[in-house]
């Protein structure tokens, strides 16, 4: 089988994969390079595979490393690798997040209900693994393994990088009336209820923030300023709704009593 492991270089994070007359199946364009008896190939997809490459919005070639020496994949970036072993189980990974698998891991595409999918985030269609074998992800910061049992997992915000295929997914308000979850500040939850796990990677790494600070520093002010502009719009908004409403309920009933309905 082949041997996996994550390598740093000056900061950044490479996936070094050494083969002994092994197989690994990779993303197209993962490879940074390698050494030895190698041979690579990229067959076509069988019909099957081809449409769920097109759902899941994965690359539909998937080439594959076959013989002896080292294969190293990237690109080196400065978030995080991470490898799931598979026992006769299966994984819905986010979308680009699969970087490489054993051969016997088969890829295919995982469909999400339409609602959730879209007020999510996730997306109508993610990807699947399953099989026996190892399969190694990236994720922007180190991921943090939550366990379920029957429970739920509520997430504000797109961090849960994959979950074991017997978890729910869906999308909830996070309250139960629609003022309230626009006013709370919380919005749309995405929620995981099963028994299974979770892996979240809710904060970046160092270099991660590093770089989303650099790029906050460049960028406009006015910019900056537009999503809290838009949030106390929409609070403001909906709180002078129902000023209005209440307002019209008051003059409503005025009138009804001056004509001596009430």
């Amino acid at each position: 089988m082949p041997q996996y492991e994550i390598i740093t270089k000056e900061g950044q994070k490479m996936v070094k994969v050494t083969l002994n007359g092994d197989t690994v199946r990779t993303e197209a364009g993962a490879l940074h390079y390698y050494r030895g008896s190698i041979k690579v190939q990229s067959k076509a997809p069988s019909a099957g595979g081809l449409i769920s490459g097109v759902l899941s919005g994965e690359t539909i070639f998937k080439p594959t490393y076959t013989g002896t020496g080292e294969v190293y994949l990237g690109p080196p970036h400065f978030g995080e690798y991470a490898i799931l072993e598979l026992n006769k189980s299966a994984w819905v990974v986010d979308q680009g997040a699969y970087v490489c698998s054993d051969e016997g891991i088969k890829v295919s595409a995982h469909r999400n209900k339409a609602v959730s999918a879209l007020l999510g985030g996730e997306g109508i269609f993610q990807t699947r693994v399953s099989g026996t074998g190892k399969v190694v992800i990236q994720a922007p910061g180190k991921l943090e393994r939550i366990e379920l049992k029957g429970d739920r997992l509520a997430v504000d915000g797109r961090f849960a990088v994959a979950r074991t295929s017997s978890v729910d997914f869906k999308v909830e308000r996070s309250t139960r009336s629609l003022v309230g979850t626009v006013t709370s500040g919380e919005g749309l939850l995405n929620i995981y209820q099963g028994r299974g796990y979770v892996l979240l990677s809710p904060v970046p790494n160092l270099y991660k923030n590093l770089m989303g600070f650099g790029a906050m520093a460049v960028a406009a002010p006015a910019t900056r300023g537009v999503p809290a502009l838009r949030s106390h719009l929409v609070t403001y908004g909906c709180i002078g709704i129902c000023m209005a409403g209440i307002a019209g309920i008051g003059i409503l009933v005025a009138l009804l009593d001056k004509a001596g309905v009430l």
